[in-house]
């Protein structure tokens, strides 16, 4: 499997029209059809040192292969999220693996 993980920080200074569009675009990505599971969350309530609490939204994509994470990248769903959305961050960062036999 492939997973896909993704955590935005968004602008504090957003509308709340700009939230709720952010929000929706990225629920929209589970709607691709290579993504065999997909949550999407805020940060829990948790604190302890090492925890990191400081993104504003944590987007999680399971693929069956490394092909269906390629699909998802060049999806048309994808691109308008991109495209309508990318100004709403400040920050991204993005980590992919794989998982083990």
């Amino acid at each position: 499997m492939f997973i896909h993980t993704v955590y935005f920080w968004l602008k504090p200074e957003l509308t709340g029209g700009e939230v709720t569009k952010f929000w929706r675009g990225v629920g929209s990505l589970r709607t691709i059809q290579s993504v065999k599971h997909g949550w999407i969350g805020k940060p829990a309530k948790t604190d302890r040192p090492i925890i990191d609490r400081s993104y504003t939204c944590a987007l999680v994509t399971v693929f069956d292969d490394e092909k269906g994470h390629e699909a998802y990248q060049v999806h048309p769903v994808h691109d308008e999220f991109r495209r309508e959305c990318a100004n709403f961050w400040s920050k991204i960062i993005i980590y992919d693996s794989v998982t083990e036999a």
